[in-house]
């Protein structure tokens, strides 16, 4: 293996980091980093450059450079490896130790061991998680809490699929060559390093969820790290497998171009409701009221425009031979049994929509839905793994239809949205601040796509001064009204004044600000360590 580049820890030493951070493993993120890391901020200034485009007006459709890769019939992706032919209920949550033994024994086909929304970016969190997955595939998880509680991994616990952090994030704790790494070839690289061949001795493999892709170019990017990681570490070439997060509006338009591009690699696609809403709102953020939504409670999968969405993600996931993975269920059971029945029966009505669909599986955000889940999907599947077989030719989805905001069958905003936004987005932002990515708000687990979704609504319509049911209008004065009330609930509520007052913050500059919110990044954790590390002068 090459000599590393000049690589830097910044994070604190903390017990058994180790055994992750070795020499061997570091040079392996130096050499990514090396072949790597230039095209990935040649690709973020693509972005930079076409999110220029759409605010100065420009529109989105299919490209018409890339007509031969959508309408060849004849190509296929490599499909599922060993351990993900049936992926009826997949489970997902952050790599943290306990969390993990529950999702790995709650009965799902799947864990999505997630280092990207469901982790809050913390050195602790990131070095952890992956010091868990190797004891979980060791085995070696066999824990008492002081109550007595035991967590110790089942005889047949769930695949693994990990998701590293998007191309968009850095990992400030690592500098390579006196740069901040990239959060994502971190994450797969320490990953790959000490569990891909780990993992293929036990019969799977290492297998991947790859987020916030806005074009086909990004997915090359992936395919030939993979490529060539497989290559330095002697692992057979295709035997890494991925499936992407179709969550932004663009990759909704590039979907087959994907696929082609990750063909070697690729085991299919997933829908994801809040970040794709969210990427909807900011590609189209200057277009006027043409696209502004309704409450998000009220932005279900039914609406056209995500029917059209999931329709097209299952024909082109069967026509290439790629599962299609539907959306999360984010409800937690609830001590009153009134309450508990009610979600559980929205929960189960979405995934039979789901089955009926075509999708193969779905996502659960705790294990007491996997039942729910299982039950929607064995009535479709039955002992098939799969639907693959349902092409579903009658869907004939065009731009329009993806883009079809104008026949919302949801109404206007209402002041109750507002401050639903403003309440999740505070408690969830105070959780993550404190160490906490997933998140119990309100009856549901929340993760960072949550909080990227509330807080680019109340930009959305304080900026359009968007009418709302009653006719008030959503202004500035009216969001801080209610997240000077929220913070009130809080602080009485017991929550730390630091992290409160850091995320109330967050919220105003960006919620309130003359652009749209950027994404979450450990940028918001170095404004809140410098307040509350260093004295004021």
């Amino acid at each position: 293996m090459s000599q590393p580049s000049r690589i830097e820890i910044l994070g604190a030493h903390e017990d058994r980091f180790d055994e992750i951070l070795t020499p061997e493993a570091l040079a392996f993120l130096a050499l990514l980093h090396r072949r790597f890391a230039r095209r990935r901020t040649g690709l973020l200034v693509e972005r930079e450059r076409r999110r220029a485009e759409f605010a100065a007006g420009g529109g989105l459709g299919f490209l018409p450079g890339t007509s031969a890769v959508r309408a060849d019939p004849h190509w296929r992706v490599a499909g599922a490896g060993p351990g993900l032919e049936d992926r009826r209920v997949e489970i997902t949550g952050p790599p943290e130790r306990r969390m993990a033994v529950n999702a790995l024994n709650s009965g799902a086909e799947v864990w999505l061991a997630d280092f990207e929304d469901a982790t809050s970016p913390t050195w602790h969190n990131l070095v952890s998680g992956q010091l868990n997955l190797v004891d979980a595939i060791e085995r070696r998880i066999d824990d008492t809490t002081p109550e007595g509680r035991r967590y110790r991994i089942g005889d047949t616990p769930a695949t693994i699929v990990v998701r590293p952090r998007g191309w968009h994030l850095d990992e400030r704790h690592l500098l390579v060559d006196g740069r901040p790494a990239v959060g994502g070839l971190v994450d797969f690289g320490l990953y790959l390093f000490h569990c891909g061949k780990r993992q293929i001795e036990r019969g799977s493999g290492p297998y991947f969820y790859l987020p916030k892709l806005e074009n086909h170019h990004e997915a090359r990017l992936w395919n030939d790290v993979f490529v060539f990681a497989q290559a330095e570490l002697g692992i057979p070439h295709g035997t890494v497998r991925a499936t992407v997060l179709i969550e932004t509006v663009t990759a909704a338009f590039e979907m087959d171009e994907i696929l082609y591009e990750l063909r070697d690699h690729a085991a299919g696609l997933n829908a994801g409701r809040w970040d794709y809403l969210f990427s909807l709102i900011k590609t189209f953020a200057h277009h006027g009221p043409r696209f502004v939504l309704p409450d998000r409670a009220t932005l279900t999968m039914t609406q056209p425009f995500m029917r059209a969405y999931t329709d097209l993600l299952v024909r082109t996931c069967h026509r290439r031979g790629a599962h299609a993975v539907g959306g999360m269920a984010a409800a937690i059971p609830r001590r009153d049994p009134e309450a508990d029945a009610v979600a559980l029966a929205k929960v189960r009505a979405d995934k039979e929509r789901e089955a009926g669909d075509g999708f193969d599986g779905s996502w659960v955000a705790h294990p007491g839905l996997v039942a729910t889940c299982r039950t929607a999907f064995d009535a479709v599947l039955g002992d098939r793994p799969h639907q693959l077989d349902r092409t579903r030719e009658d869907v004939e989805v065009t731009a329009d239809d993806l883009l079809g905001v104008q026949r919302l069958s949801a109404g206007l905003p209402t002041e109750q949205g507002v401050r639903s936004n403003v309440a999740v987005a505070l408690r969830y932002l105070t959780a993550w601040l404190g160490g906490v990515g997933a998140v119990a708000v309100f009856g549901l687990m929340e993760d960072v796509a949550t909080a990227e979704i509330a807080r680019c609504q109340l930009w959305q319509w304080q900026h359009h001064c968007t009418r709302l049911t009653g006719g008030s209008l959503a202004t500035a004065d009216l969001v801080r009204r209610h997240i000077d009330r929220e913070r009130a609930v809080l602080l009485a509520e017991g929550a730390d004044p630091v992290l409160v007052d850091d995320a109330v913050r967050i919220l105003e500059e960006t919620a309130l600000g003359a652009e749209l919110p950027a994404f979450l990044t450990t940028e918001a954790y170095a404004r809140h360590l410098v307040r509350t590390t260093v004295p004021a002068s």
